[in-house]
């Protein structure tokens, strides 16, 4: 079952949606999603979604997959014609080896502390291909959040790892690469001393919007209600450490996609 699913039809398909939805409208989304549409392989007939949230690239790959199984840390509540949803987890699935075709599976890696063991069970329950969507060298520094609840910090959207092309190489092992791609473009950075200041400041403009509670204590995370006079000058001095730097800030992509493929089809 195939079918061509190109940006324009995606993002006539997430027009007048709200919140997560809302957000797969945005250029660099649609960009995104197009371009693993185009990495899924073809001619298949099941695939995995791993970390399937609302559902929305479980329900496009049904025009390429007859069944498309969705799991999630909890079951998801979303329903879709030729979707079963499953709750799991990726660092231990109660799936026989070999069970699908493929495994598909975006913005999840990132938020994985057991990340080898996570990698060995996709790997382990894909009998052709997995196909990875993770952020592309992304400084955790930037956008760091301090929770009001214990008083520690964290990374942004809960993202324990940051990656690029010889790390992903590196963990999925004899698994060949057949096509890498990069969508995007991003220079966010920091440095030692900006991300120190950030942190006595309180961390006031971190990813306060993320879903994710508190790594330590599990809180919700939430902005200083109110600011100190040395938290002000703190992250003032911050930003303007940052703007120098931004001058010599590289570019690179936002996003890395990379198809492996199981030795064993070799």
């Amino acid at each position: 079952m195939t079918s061509r699913t190109s940006e324009n039809d995606i993002s006539q398909a997430t027009r007048g949606r709200t919140g997560i939805e809302q957000e797969r409208t945005s250029d660099s989304e649609v960009a995104r999603t197009a371009d693993l549409m185009r990495l899924v392989p073809k001619n298949r007939s099941s695939v995995l979604d791993v970390g399937a949230r609302d559902g929305h690239f479980s329900k496009l790959l049904t025009q390429y997959f007859p069944t498309v199984v969705a799991l999630d840390l909890e079951k998801p509540t979303f329903s879709f014609p030729g979707v079963e949803t499953v709750a799991g987890d990726i660092t231990g699935f109660t799936f026989p080896d070999n069970a699908f075709d493929c495994v598909f599976c975006t913005e999840v890696l990132e938020h994985i502390s057991q990340l080898q063991r996570a990698c060995d069970e996709m790997k382990r329950v894909a009998r052709h291909e997995v196909l990875i969507g993770v952020p592309y060298r992304q400084d955790t520094r930037v956008r760091r959040v301090t929770c009001r609840a214990c008083g520690k910090t964290g990374p942004p959207w809960g993202h324990v790892n940051s990656f690029d092309e010889d790390r992903l190489r590196t963990i999925f092992g004899d698994w060949p690469v057949k096509e890498v791609s990069f969508v995007g473009t991003n220079n966010e950075a920091t440095n030692p001393l900006s991300a120190y200041l950030m942190d006595l400041a309180g961390n006031p403009w971190g990813s306060y919007e993320q879903e994710e509670g508190c790594l330590h204590c599990g809180a919700r995370l939430t902005p200083p209600a109110v600011r100190s006079p040395v938290s002000r000058i703190c992250s003032a001095a911050a930003l303007a450490i940052n703007s120098l730097q931004s001058r010599f800030n590289a570019s690179h992509a936002n996003w890395i996609h990379i198809l492996f493929t199981n030795p064993a089809d070799r």
